[in-house]
């Protein structure tokens, strides 16, 4: 899958890793990288130094991740899908579920 299909704000679904199963709201897209970064997903652990602001510590922050690793969510089918596009008669791109055929809006 292309990060062309994937936007921000649409609902995925994990297909491999450590949170397998689990699903979430795409935060930020890296396309240069081919790589999303997922609410609350893949957390890490990083270490922050104190500055004026703020008192440092150990702080836990989403990491990113191949597109590969997730699937689209399907609102009707609630399966992570692949997904196909489609244009319409009044000239707009839409993507479309594979398994219902269903228009998938972002977010």
């Amino acid at each position: 899958m292309s990060l062309s299909r994937l936007k921000k704000g649409d609902m995925v679904k994990v297909l491999a890793g450590k949170d397998k199963g689990k699903t979430g709201k795409i935060l930020k897209a890296i396309p240069e990288k081919d790589r999303i970064v997922v609410e609350k997903i893949n957390l890490v652990k990083k270490h922050k130094r104190p500055d004026q602001k703020n008192k440092g510590g150990i702080v836990e922050k989403e990491g990113s991740f191949h597109i590969s690793k997730v699937a689209l969510l399907c609102g009707k089918c609630n399966t992570g899908v692949r997904v196909r596009s489609k244009l319409l008669e009044d000239g707009k791109k839409v993507r479309i579920c594979s398994k219902c055929n269903e228009v998938i809006n972002v977010g």
